[in-house]
């Protein structure tokens, strides 16, 4: 019987290349995305669920919700990696933007842990991996609302990981510098890199690598990783 795996923004960078590797180790995935679909179509070509959902509207959660419970009735595997990421400019000139940032990373997660609560308890090693970041520890000041956003999303792995045991793990990963974005211009990211002790961009390789080791050692919940070639000891 296949194991069943949930991972939100599927589409792109790490969800994408996550949802790959659990496909190729014959996972039954359900792949979210809400507005581009860019990746979401080869997911679907190697044997993904695509499910769509806004996660600034709680209808269409719900809805999200009610699709996966039809469709399987245990989850090893829920990854909450959906995320947006806005600076402070943006968010205090874009109402819109300053709730998405909440909504995204806190009442998202809530709701999908909560509403699949019943199906991540029946599988043998349940497990949630909430993806959060190195800024949640220490914030930067450019991107107030993220990082309070993602430390709310820090707090609740903790509160689940005790609410949820001994069924259901509940752990965070934190990362750092491990896939540049595009618009990062060489200047930027040789700063990134000379804050950084392993002075490398990481890769997507080791985050894939973390989700592993957690579900794989069944001894371990309500703890956070990071995995950032040793930033957050410079920030």
């Amino acid at each position: 019987m296949k194991k069943t795996a949930l991972v939100t923004g599927a589409g792109r960078r790490f969800g994408f290349e996550l949802s790959k590797a659990l496909l190729a180790e014959g996972y039954q995935l359900f792949a979210h995305y809400n507005s581009s679909r860019d990746g979401i179509s080869e997911l679907e070509s190697l044997g993904a669920t695509a499910v769509q959902a806004d996660f600034t509207d709680i209808e269409s959660i719900q809805g999200m919700i009610k699709t996966i419970s039809n469709a399987t009735d245990s989850i090893e595997l829920l990854v909450n990696n959906a995320s947006c990421f806005f600076d402070n400019e943006t968010v205090d000139n874009d109402n819109k933007a300053l709730a998405a940032v909440f909504q995204v990373h806190g009442i998202a997660p809530y709701m999908l842990i909560s509403g699949l609560q019943q199906q991540l308890s029946q599988s043998e090693n349940g497990l949630v991996i909430n993806i959060t970041d190195i800024y949640a520890d220490r914030p930067s000041t450019d991107y107030i609302a993220y990082c309070a956003a993602k430390a709310g999303l820090a707090n609740m792995t903790q509160s689940f990981a005790k609410t949820l045991a001994p069924s259901v793990r509940v752990n965070a990963i934190q990362p750092g510098p491990i896939l540049f974005l595009p618009e990062h211009d060489k200047e930027h990211r040789m700063q990134v890199l000379d804050e950084t002790p392993l002075r490398v961009e990481g890769g997507l390789e080791p985050m894939i690598e973390t989700v592993r080791f957690l579900r794989d050692n069944p001894f371990i919940t309500g703890e956070s990783i990071k995995v950032d070639g040793g930033r957050g000891l410079m920030i």
